[in-house]
């Protein structure tokens, strides 16, 4: 037997220290074990998530096979636990997870193998796990609540060395679950894309604030019901040949190129087909459709069938493993009544048409579609008659037959409705209406209308051959608005259904520019009062509450979102209602910089971490060790600066002083820092953190804006540093720099081009990111972008609204922008001088600090005519046109309202409004 080594009876419970994370109360006690002594920790979430945690320093060298094992008991609420194994350095950490553990009254023991443990995170290039310095047991928010967990009798058991030992513990990969791999090495098109080894695309489909019971539409027109539900997929049958994905040419299109309204349009052996999906509604009660449009596009009559598939295959493929388990969704039972298919006992799907039957069909090796080509008998064929079918396996399939003739050059709509998609159990019957088609027509109709209100309360006017940036910003719009939950603001439905301030920030200021101030404001009330009560700031927030996980850009964020709400909104009574929150904000913050100004930072070696902000994770690209990143930098320094302009607003002016002299010394370090990181690291441009010297221009775009930077940098640094970022570009662009993918938060650099004056640049960078939305017609970007469209991958959330923010923030400010140094509104910086041939280009209703901005640019003969609208408060520093030709303006005249006016270098300044101004133009 091997010998087992009692790494702790527990005799000495001093040893352990229980932490709770912010605002978690957490308290450990001695007890009696099931033999010997124990620890209890007692906890409540206080309805907060992060987690509990008891630690000890106990060294441990682990031999090449073992167990570790302990005794629990306790009394909690469904939550995480975790057993922790810590190196000496901190850095490094190996885990083994139980997910949603619910302890028993009575002792049980519990096993760990060397396979169950997992290097959690760490900078360690040997993941394999040798030795440890520290030992914890963490209890992490599932369902949070309160209660005790009691520990005792930890041991190391040495185990003999085998095959099955040195292999690491499968994963639940849901590519290597059986029906995954079955879709492998079928006929292509019978399983869904993302099924079949190829990577597939979609589109979201919902209502405004509807996320959690979204659905999804793949580019090859299958439907995803619900979020992680199953879907519904079309198939023509035409004879004994199958007419599907993947033998068709594709064509995907939005209803007037940018509503949230998707169709995917097929085309082979005569025939097209299209399918049309919407939903309507309420966030709590919302209405699914689908629209089958099938056409005869030949001169003799055709007979076929369509199937419409009811399937246990989420949209969403099994790349996308983040925070859900997509792929596959289990269908177990069908119940058709004969006018409405029931699945797993509770969403039915309502066909607007009786179809002609009804089939089914448990999980086999030969799948439903094949059974359907060859003519074999399903499990049911039930005609219109009512059926069930029961499939233990959960991968259970239907259809609705549909037989039909169409006449040359005719066609047939026919239509599904999916109702009430958030309602759970049985849900009461649908009542057709007398007119189904007129009705569907109706309901499209309609939900058209109420999406073109929304998405165009602001409006660009641009040549023909730029529609797609105009029609690309309501689309990002739409997508931000339907990824809300309620009031909170999310980047995504999927992978990240939950409300990162971070992007709730930039989402807010987008929302604010084009007219939804109703919705930044919900967000900021919703989120504000969330904050912990030393002030941090969460990170994020969930179902489980507020997450603690240091993120040292959140503070800023949080104040900049608030100042920019009152800005837009003027609303000072939810100014001063929000005031508390900016006052704990900075003292937080005030606090996290004054850990850094120590006598340690103060030496040569880390004086470039001197007075900033405490390293954190809020960079995903140094999740594995928390370092001093720049973009924590300078979004602390944003919320300074607008917590000075909120106090000054609000008359607080022992406020406004100290705040003050909190913003300008921080200001005076941060600058400090990069210029010494810069020697240190010998580079030229802008690190990403001070440790690392490392290159990330998509960060630093956060100094231009909103962070204004460019005022109190040295002048040539911010440029220098995007000029590299231009040189990588162009070398990925034309195939001299090798890549993978790329992160389309890229696109935030169009913005900063245009305040650098580089619109000559701009058309590349709309070439190249435009050429990464999949499908292009859909008008959005994932998380992340392939070079190879088809080579499998974790994309994120597509469309992904942070993303589709920092897209309309970027065009916005080609139109216009607030320039910090003097309060003044720049106009047309990132117009091309090509587009103001013609009708010119033009904006109506933007939204600013001054009021709504409307006017209109074109060449008319020999002069630039700039016009713009009343109804607008002057900025101080006033509405700015920068020369936009090559070139300097030199002595070219220029009259404002039919008066000369003068070029202040290579600019004109406005102070008046309505106002038109002629330019004499160089061609």
């Amino acid at each position: 037997m091997p010998s087992v080594e009692a790494l702790d009876d527990f005799s000495h419970p001093d040893a352990w220290k229980a932490t709770g994370t912010d605002d978690i109360s957490a308290s450990v006690k001695a007890v009696k074990g099931k033999s010997g002594d124990a620890v209890c920790v007692d906890f409540n979430f206080n309805g907060v998530s992060g987690g509990v945690t008891l630690h000890r320093a106990l060294p441990i060298r682990f031999p090449a096979n073992y167990a570790l094992s302990f005794d629990v008991r306790g009394a909690m609420p469904a939550n995480d636990l975790q057993l922790r194994l810590v190196d000496a350095s901190g850095d490094n950490v190996w885990w083994y997870r139980h997910e949603a553990f619910q302890p028993g009254e009575n002792w049980q023991t519990i096993e760990v193998g060397k396979r169950d443990i997992d290097f959690a995170w760490g900078t360690a290039k040997d993941k394999v796990l040798h030795q440890s310095s520290a030992i914890e047991f963490t209890v992490y928010a599932g369902h949070g609540g309160k209660g005790e967990l009691c520990f005792g009798n930890l041991r190391l058991t040495p185990l003999p060395v085998t095959a099955a030992s040195e292999q690491t513990t499968p994963t639940d990969d849901p590519n290597k679950t059986p029906l995954v791999q079955q879709a492998r090495r079928a006929v292509r098109g019978m399983y869904p894309r993302g099924l079949s080894g190829e990577q597939s695309y979609w589109t979201l489909v919902g209502v405004d604030g509807g996320a959690p019971h979204s659905a999804l539409m793949s580019e090859d027109g299958a439907i995803e019901v619900g979020k992680g539900g199953w879907s519904i997929e079309p198939m023509l049958f035409d004879g004994h040949t199958v007419i599907d994905w993947a033998t068709v040419k594709t064509q995907q299109k939005l209803l007037d190129g940018y509503l949230p309204i998707p169709t995917v349009r097929w085309q082979a052996n005569g025939l097209s087909l299209e399918t049309t999906t919407f939903a309507s509604g309420t966030p709590k009660d919302s209405n699914l459709f689908a629209q089958y449009r099938l056409h005869n596009d030949g001169d003799a009559p055709r007979s076929l069938m369509l199937a419409l598939l009811v399937r246990p295959f989420q949209v969403n493929p099994p790349t996308q493993f983040l925070n859900m388990k997509s792929g596959i969704s289990p269908i177990h039972d069908l119940d058709w009544s004969g006018r409405a298919l029931r699945v797993n006992d509770s969403q039915q799907i309502v066909p607007l048409q009786a179809p002609s039957a009804f089939v089914a069909s448990p999980h086999g090796t030969v799948t439903l579609p094949e059974k359907l080509a060859s003519g074999t008998p399903a499990k049911i064929d039930a005609g219109i008659e009512k059926a069930s079918l029961h499939d233990g396996s959960g991968y259970a399939q239907g259809a609705l037959l549909y037989r039909l003739t169409l006449p040359a050059h005719g066609e047939v709509t026919l239509g599904l409705v999916v109702p009430n998609l958030g309602a759970t159990g049985e849900q009461p019957s649908f009542a057709l209406p007398p007119d189904a088609a007129q009705w569907l027509r109706q309901q499209q109709d309609q939900t058209a209308a109420a999406w073109r209100e929304k998405l165009n309360r602001v409006t660009l006017q641009l040549p023909d051959g730029q529609q797609a940036i105009a029609d690309t910003a309501r689309s990002t719009l739409a997508q931000i608005l339907m990824s809300r939950d309620g009031d909170a603001l999310q980047p995504g439905t999927r992978s990240y259904a939950r409300s990162w301030i971070r992007d709730g920030a930039m989402m807010s200021e987008a929302l604010l520019r084009s007219g939804h101030a109703d919705a930044a404001g919900d967000f900021i009330n919703w989120y504000a009062p969330q904050q912990f009560h030393t002030g941090k700031v969460p990170c994020c927030i969930d179902k489980r509450g507020a997450d603690p996980v240091p993120e040292n850009d959140s503070q800023g964020e949080l104040i900049f979102a608030i100042a920019q709400w009152w800005r837009y909104s003027g609303d000072r009574t939810g100014l001063e209602k929000l005031w508390p929150h900016v006052e704990q904000t900075v003292a937080y913050m005030d606090t996290l910089r004054a850990s850094e100004r120590t006598s340690v930072n103060a030496a040569d070696a880390k004086r470039a971490l001197y007075g900033l902000m405490p390293a954190s994770i809020s960079h995903e690209g140094y999740w594995a060790k928390p370092m001093h990143s720049y973009w924590d930098d300078f979004w602390s320094l944003i919320g300074y600066q607008d917590a000075v302009q909120l106090a000054t607003a609000l008359g607080k002016t022992e406020e406004t002083k100290k705040f003050a002299a909190s913003r300008d010394q921080f200001q005076a370090d941060l600058k400090a820092s990069i210029l010494l990181a810069m020697q240190q690291h010998h580079i030229d441009y802008v690190p990403g953190s001070a440790e690392l010297g490392d290159f990330d221009a998509t960060s630093t775009t956060i100094a231009l804006s909103p962070g204004d930077a460019i005022d109190w940098l040295p002048p040539d640094l911010l440029p220098r540093t995007f000029e590299r970022y231009w040189q990588n570009f162009i070398a990925r662009r034309d195939g001299k720099q090798p890549w993978t993918d790329y992160t389309p938060y890229e696109i935030r650099t169009i913005g900063s081009f245009v305040r650098l004056g580089w619109r000559d640049r701009l058309q590349q960078l709309f070439t190249f990111f435009f050429d990464g939305r999949r499908p292009a017609a859909w008008n959005q970007w994932a998380e992340v972008v392939g070079h190879d469209p088809r080579q499998p991958r974790f994309v994120g959330d597509m469309p992904h609204a942070w993303i589709a923010s920092d897209f309309m923030r970027s065009v916005y400010d080609m139109f216009a922008y607030e320039r910090s140094s003097d309060r003044a509104l720049v106009l047309a910086a990132g117009i091309s001088p090509a587009w103001m041939g013609g009708k010119g280009v033009g904006i109506a209703h933007l939204r600013t600090p001054y009021g709504e901005l409307s006017y209109s640019l074109r060449e008319t003969g020999t002069a630039l005519e700039l016009k713009i609208d009343g109804g607008l408060t002057v900025p101080p520093g006033g509405l700015v046109l920068p020369w936009p030709y090559p070139g300097k303006p030199g002595a070219k005249n220029a009259s404002l309202d039919g008066r000369p006016v003068m070029w202040r270098g290579d600019e004109i300044v406005i102070r008046r409004v309505p106002a038109q101004l002629r330019v004499q133009h160089p061609r």
